[in-house]
């Protein structure tokens, strides 16, 4: 499919919600792209707005990315969040500065004079912020719109020149009046006309699929997952289904019952060659012994690799008759060859060495290559797929591998005011910067609403977890070596299995974007595992809010779970993304 000319362009700064922004843009009606930040000032000419994202890197380090100056006199309305906003007073003349300490997680803003940008917004509002530094002294010609109380300058405008920044985020569902910034400015400031929705596309997709694939065959390799389903569909509605293969990996890392799942749901579809290669033992032979977690992914990544491979070279799916689709997502397809560790997972899906030649050869179709997650799923209920399958709770790539954490050491926890320092390190995003930190355990649930607050104080932690419930003191736990076993995992999987099971009885996992459920290598002797629960509400994963778990639910799964041999405890993590992530690892 062939998208309008983008009306705002998003210049990628590294940061962690740049596609988001993209994303609320087009749910407003109007077609944007994410292009490099060193763009050229010419190449954006068309362009009525431009957005700068935010980023990692600070102003002034050296190699941080930057933007061509000309965009600030091109007459496109311009608009920096975050990092973008410290580029833009950095380029113009203004001092950016790092803060006494980083602000991740909500905050309280003060519209301090009448703007465009904050036209039909309260005076106060909540933000979100993930940031380090911070402007300290406003370029010439820009006025001071909004202000935090750790934050002087959280949004600056020159009107006249048509440039505005907010340090927060207002891409990010829990900003409350983001959407209406965003608005202003596409349509109040930038004066875009609506040119997008995915709505009534179905038809125009199959027939633009039945154009590039002419008479050859079609194979997928599914996940099980909404991008390469959806996808799928749409091949098989506009091929038929004696021209569309279908091969699922079980890689021993699922959760119970997944594999079925997905079979069932696949032949519910019409598929008539869907292949499942039960491939366990090499991925459990493959992690044996391994406790790092980006080694964990990057050991899943290869064996996919070496999977994929085989069942390319022992079919005939090399031969000129077939062509590879692929569920890849507008995200994929801007950040395709990213050579970042986290990537690996998304790479080895859609870039192995044999799909690759394919690629070369002009034989990859990619259905939802312009759209994002969100649209995919509208595009997956116009084709009627189940509303079940919709909404199910996201599951990572690489499984069940990430959510059981390992470690290589004994190591006693450490008394803290406000808890127990547990030295199991889990994943955070902390001013668009991944950090690897242990986390809080506190019995105390009143420090459930100062959660973020406690992480931004407290450098050593990007994690609060409540204690649910134990059978032995928390000052009497040490975390234990361990590392990714067929035991632990079927632990894990159960354990899974159980939340999955009270949640949806309670009605409770219609009140989650996501639940998971991690095990991690903290307790005693002879339970040397604890269970964390992660309920959290997200539009996107992007950001997320922890869900509280009801009283007599909570009771009732630390019941369960404590049952369960080698648990010591069961924990609830309290911590919104950022500073966390939503997955461990």
């Amino acid at each position: 499919m062939t998208p309008p000319q983008a009306q705002i362009a998003i210049l990628d700064a590294g940061g962690q919600y740049c596609h988001l922004i993209a994303r609320k843009i087009r749910e407003l009606g109007v077609y944007a792209e994410v292009l490099p930040s060193d763009t050229p000032a010419p190449h954006l000419a068309s362009r009525p707005g431009i957005i700068i994202s935010g980023g990692p890197a600070s102003v002034y380090a050296p190699d941080s990315p930057s933007v061509d100056p000309a965009i600030f006199r091109s007459g496109a309305a311009v608009l920096g969040i975050c990092y973008g906003q410290q580029l833009m007073a950095h380029l113009l003349g203004g001092r950016v500065a790092a803060g006494e300490r980083g602000e991740y997680g909500p905050a309280t803003l003060q519209v301090l004079r009448p703007d465009r940008l904050f036209r039909h917004t309260p005076p106060r509002q909540r933000v979100w912020m993930s940031h380090r530094d911070l402007v300290v002294e406003v370029p010439s010609g820009f006025s001071i719109l909004a202000s935090t109380g750790s934050c002087p300058i959280a949004a600056l405008g020159d009107p006249v020149r048509r440039l505005w920044g907010v340090q927060f985020h207002p891409e990010v569902a829990h900003t409350e009046a983001g959407r209406q910034i965003l608005e202003n400015f596409v349509f109040d400031i930038c004066g875009c006309r609506r040119d997008w929705s995915v709505r009534g596309r179905v038809a125009q997709l199959e027939a633009e699929i039945r154009d590039a694939v002419g008479d050859r065959n079609v194979f997928f390799f599914v996940s099980g997952g909404v991008d390469s389903t959806v996808a799928y569909t749409l091949c098989l509605r506009a091929l038929g289904p004696e021209r569309v293969s279908a091969f699922y990996v079980d890689t021993g890392l699922m959760r119970a019952q997944e594999t079925e799942y997905v079979r069932s749901l696949f032949q519910s579809l019409g598929a008539e060659a869907f292949m499942v290669e039960e491939a366990g033992p090499q991925f459990l032979s493959a992690l044996a012994g391994v406790t790092d977690p980006e080694t964990k992914r990057h050991i899943i990544g290869e064996q996919f690799i070496a999977v994929q491979d085989r069942i390319l070279k022992t079919g005939h799916f090399l031969d000129a008759q077939w062509i590879l689709g692929q569920g890849t997502i507008y995200p994929d397809t801007i950040e395709s060859g990213g050579s970042a560790k986290a990537d690996v997972i998304k790479t080895h899906h859609n870039r192995v060495a044999g799909i690759q030649r394919l690629l070369a050869e002009g034989r990859v179709i990619e259905p939802l290559r312009f759209f994002y997650k969100d649209e995919v799923r509208q595009l997956g209920a116009e084709l009627g797929l189940p509303n079940e399958f919709l909404r199910r709770h996201p599951f990572p790539g690489p499984g069940l591998a990430i959510r059981c954490l390992c470690a290589r050491r004994r190591t006693a926890v450490e008394g803290t005011p406000n808890g127990f320092l547990i030295p199991v390190y889990s994943v955070g995003v902390q001013g668009d910067s991944r950090t690897y930190r242990p986390i809080l355990a506190t019995e105390n649930p009143e420090l459930a609403q100062e959660a973020a607050e406690l992480i931004n104080r407290d450098t050593r932690i990007n994690r609060v977890a409540l204690l649910l419930g134990s059978a032995y003191p928390l000052n009497s736990f040490s975390v234990f070596p361990a590392q990714l076993s067929a035991q632990r995992l079927e632990i894990l999987r159960t354990a899974d299995a159980i939340v999955r099971s009270l949640s949806a009885s309670w009605g409770f996992d219609d009140r989650v974007w996501q639940f998971p459920v991690i095990l991690i290598p903290a307790g005693v002797q002879d339970a040397p595992d604890s269970v964390v629960l992660r309920p959290v509400t997200s539009v996107d994963g992007m950001t997320a809010d922890v869900v509280p778990l009801p009283a007599p639910l909570a009771g009732e799964l630390t019941h369960r779970l404590l049952a369960l041999p080698g648990i010591a405890a069961v924990f609830c993590d309290l911590t919104p993304k950022p500073p966390g992530t939503i997955e461990w690892e």
